[in-house]
């Protein structure tokens, strides 16, 4: 069994779950570590006592690509010492939750793993979108994680207070929001309940929005940050590559790039968990597979916001689109051609 410090590893994210996965390797010279960043060339990983150094074995990297899956800051390894200095990871510990998303090509891309929270960042003002923030909570709660609301930029915001309560009307009730200074140290306090030892957060948000003027304040980190620019108020990227952090009270924090587009990469009733108020109606609807749209007896239409549920029909709309096949959306497409065709010689003929 592999030797290992808990308590020194608890510091950086590890829990018991993660830890009896050991009981299955037998290599005794392998030293458990956590992946801190992901490069091109090499991988940045600590051992609870120290940051190293190491590569992907060749072996690891083909199980990966079977899976579909690969390394992510947050994953915990397995790194066995070789000639030179040089470490090379050698397993990969089953993560209890993985954030990754799809491509435009339908690949997979992991954003990160073995994370508790993800802190949904959102600036109050030109980036607030009620859209964007019920996607992300959406997305994050289908992987597993749990997912609070935090609104930046509370000191210099437009309409702080109405717009705090347009996010609490749209939001599920078992989702905080907190409206911020990322700069003010009291926001430790605000988000302490989720700070706790071993405790691993992400924050996700579009670039701009203070994620890692966040990080700073609560944790021991000097990153970058930057403003926004003039005219539209849209951030300067400053975060290039996911990173992760420790606080003062051994909480672990992943800061990432903005997120231009957060595309499903999971299936169509975890997404729809996170719009349980839709849910709960639609089974009052007068036909079971009601689309919500233009059917009668519709019960949700009425009674839900029409923006949010339009925001629910696109998420399972792009969700039904990332599990086709390329053959599958060649037809679409081609059916679609057809359609329009169709409509266009019916409005030529009138």
């Amino acid at each position: 069994m592999i030797n290992f410090d808990f308590e020194s590893l608890k510091q950086i994210g590890l829990t018991h779950a993660i830890a009896s996965q050991l009981a299955t390797f037998n290599d005794t010279e392998a030293t458990l570590a956590r992946v801190t960043a992901v490069h091109r060339e090499w991988i940045a990983v600590h051992d609870g006592a120290a940051a190293f150094e190491a590569r992907i074995h060749p072996k690891l990297m083909q199980a990966l690509q079977e899976r579909d899956v690969s390394l992510a800051v947050g994953d915990w390894v397995l790194a066995e010492a070789h000639a030179h200095d040089e470490y090379w990871l050698s397993e990969r510990l089953e993560p209890s939750s993985h954030l990754s998303r799809r491509s435009d090509d339908g690949r997979r891309q992991s954003l990160a793993s073995n994370v508790d929270t993800a802190l949904l960042v959102m600036g109050l003002d030109r980036d607030f979108k009620l859209r964007r923030m019920e996607r992300y909570i959406a997305l994050v709660e289908a992987a597993g994680v749990a997912a609070v609301a935090v609104l930046t930029k509370a000191d210099i915001g437009d309409d702080v207070a109405a717009r705090m309560e347009q996010l609490r009307q749209r939001l599920p009730p078992r989702v905080p929001a907190f409206a911020v200074n990322a700069l003010d140290e009291a926001v430790a306090a605000s988000l302490a309940p989720w700070l706790a030892a071993g405790q691993t957060l992400i924050l996700l948000g579009t670039s701009g929005v203070g994620k890692s003027t966040l990080t700073n304040t609560l944790t021991a980190s000097a990153q970058a940050t930057g403003g926004v620019r003039r005219g539209d108020g849209r951030g300067r990227h400053t975060t290039t590559a996911r990173s992760l952090h420790q606080c003062a009270g051994g909480a672990c924090i992943i800061d990432t790039p903005g997120l231009r587009a957060w595309r499903p990469d999971a299936d169509a009733d975890a997404l729809a968990a996170s719009f349980d108020d839709i849910d709960a109606l639609a089974r009052q609807c007068q036909f079971r597979d009601c689309r919500h749209e233009a059917e009668p007896g519709c019960a949700v239409r009425g009674g839900v916001d029409a923006d949010r549920l339009f925001n629910y029909n696109k998420l399972l709309r792009e969700h039904r689109r990332a599990e086709q096949t390329p053959l599958e959306r060649i037809a679409a497409r081609s059916k679609w051609k057809v359609l329009m065709k169709a409509v266009k010689a019916r409005d030529r003929h009138k």
